[in-house]
């Protein structure tokens, strides 16, 4: 029988980090994080990723589980979320899923049933320019937005999937699904303000050291404000880039988002916070 479980989507710096750990130190819980750049080892600044002191009262899983020069799948983070929940559940706490991107959070919440995965097409396909990738994905009639048309890693998964379904199933049972929907204004202002926090923390060296490491095709380098600090050495176009990129990135994941009518709206995490303790209240959960 399956356990109440809370996930928390939106926008790049919604507040749904904070959110998350509110409810899980209520009602002891603990958090899985569903995002495609935390799951990279050593970028920790630039993805905003939950600090020390953050993990230190709320246990988080799904963090630093590769490095950024190896490619992560929305299918290998779903069968580690999976087992992440039942590990969860079975010492009688909370699973909160809380994150922005999309395919992972709806990949464990709708049971996604992916396509095994072609070796011999994953090779081929590595091997191909970025020009030929869009070659390849104008040949298949793949449809794409514009980022994800210049960025080689999504081409590539997109030209490895097509004509391969996810089967989906309906939501998980006992399940509530928040998501933070915040006004374009007041997200561009969070956003300018956690990039001068990240910048005051050492982000620049964190982008230089990761770069000597691994180099900037890594596949986690690919992320916005790594990519823009590693092009832009004059800070200020650096964090333009970096906001804007970040804006178009809240535009998109609320494009995902908004096609669900399984989720919760609320405007603030205060409301949100509400509906999570009316949801497990109706449950015994105290």
């Amino acid at each position: 029988m399956s356990k109440p479980i809370i996930a928390i989507v939106g926008p790049t710096a919604s507040g749904k980090t904070a959110l998350g750990i509110e409810i899980a130190k209520r009602h002891s819980g603990e958090i899985i994080c569903a995002d495609s750049r935390t799951v990279y080892k050593g970028m920790d600044i630039g993805t905003a990723k939950p600090t020390a002191e953050e993990r230190a009262e709320v246990p988080h899983h799904l963090l630093d589980v590769v490095t950024p020069d190896q490619v992560f799948t929305a299918s290998e983070f779903q069968n580690l979320a999976r087992d992440a929940i039942s590990d969860i559940e079975s010492r009688g706490k909370l699973a909160i899923i809380v994150g922005g991107t999309g395919l992972y959070v709806d990949a464990v919440l709708y049971d996604y049933n992916f396509p095994p995965e072609n070796q011999k097409l994953r090779a081929e396909v590595k091997a191909l320019s970025k020009t030929e990738l869009q070659e390849r994905a104008r040949e298949l009639e793949i449809e794409l937005n514009g980022s994800d048309f210049n960025n080689p890693l999504r081409l590539a998964r997109a030209i490895e999937t097509v004509g391969q379904p996810k089967g989906k199933s309906a939501l998980r049972p006992q399940a509530l699904v928040i998501g933070l929907d915040i006004n374009r204004p007041e997200l561009e202002k969070r956003i300018r303000a956690r990039i001068t926090q990240m910048l005051k923390a050492g982000f620049m060296a964190e982008v230089n050291e990761l770069l000597a490491k691994y180099g900037s095709d890594a596949p986690g380098l690919n992320g916005i404000g790594y990519r823009a600090f590693a092009k832009e050495q004059a800070t200020k176009d650096a964090v333009e880039e970096f906001v804007r990129g970040d804006l178009n990135l809240a535009k998109r994941q609320m494009t995902w988002f908004k096609r669900n009518g399984d989720i919760h709206w609320v405007e603030s995490p205060a409301e949100g916070l509400k509906l999570a303790e009316e949801f497990l209240s109706s449950r015994g959960i105290a």
